[in-house]
């Protein structure tokens, strides 16, 4: 089953190789494309204040991170916890350089050393989504993410939200694979083979020959929402669209 860490950091600052640390992480565990509860979050003295700018973004004080571990006394364990996992990150050269920079004070190799892979969320909306801000805050105007605990930055509680955010965006990849999808309501439903095979058992079940359905034909506002629906899915894909081709 594929191991996926949505994770995230907030920082002193925006520059690694000038002197700016991790001060905060997040991350979130799916299993399956769906959350198993075991997170990761963490704190960390950063020996250092934050930059004004970071600080009104995610309020870590110095004085609340005084007390916090030093990210060293972490390292371990934070690698042992994302071994092998898939990582999900927006904007990840962002995450991933903080936590380079982190490992390589310890002498230990880059983060993609320890990982399957790194999936970059932002890369992936800017491909769904072009010519359109693709934030997290966007995103989950957009998708349908209850964003409204967001007043601060926080990593765990932003790993949460690009959870639900990239299994959103993923839905239709899936669906398709039959490898597990979604119901209506954003729960993770049964996987597709399941759901195919109980549908089947029902269908022998129930004699549908003598039942005549009446043919219920699109009205023109649902059909002009439809074509508009087509052009916004072809513009997204360069034109590339197998219909638009073979028309």
């Amino acid at each position: 089953m594929q191991r996926l860490i949505v994770l995230d950091t907030e920082t002193t600052g925006l520059s690694p190789e000038n002197g700016d640390r991790i001060v905060e992480l997040g991350c979130v565990e799916l299993l399956g494309r769906k959350l198993s509860g075991n997170n990761l979050h963490l704190y960390f003295n950063p020996e250092r204040d934050s930059h004004e700018e970071a600080l009104r973004v995610h309020g870590l004080t110095t004085e609340f991170l005084s007390d916090k571990p030093k990210f060293a006394e972490k390292a371990q364990e934070i690698l042992a916890y994302l071994q092998g996992a898939t990582l999900v990150i927006h904007n990840a050269p962002f995450d991933v350089g903080f936590l380079n920079k982190e490992l390589s004070l310890l002498g230990l190799q880059p983060v993609t050393h320890y990982v399957h892979e790194v999936i970059d969320s932002l890369a992936m909306a800017k491909e769904q989504f072009p010519g359109r801000r693709n934030s997290l805050d966007a995103l989950c105007d957009r998708l349908g993410v209850d964003n409204s605990g967001r007043i601060l930055h926080g990593a765990l509680l932003d790993a949460e939200l690009l959870a639900d955010v990239y299994i959103y965006m993923t839905r239709g990849q899936h669906a398709l694979l039959g490898d597990g999808t979604e119901d209506d309501s954003g729960e993770n439903a049964q996987p597709a083979t399941n759901r195919a095979n109980a549908l089947s058992s029902s269908a022998l079940a129930i004699d549908l020959s003598s039942i005549s359905l009446p043919t219920i034909l699109p009205s023109a506002e649902e059909l002009a929402a439809h074509e508009a629906i087509l052009a916004d899915l072809d513009k997204a894909s360069k034109q590339q669209t197998v219909w638009r081709r073979q028309m």
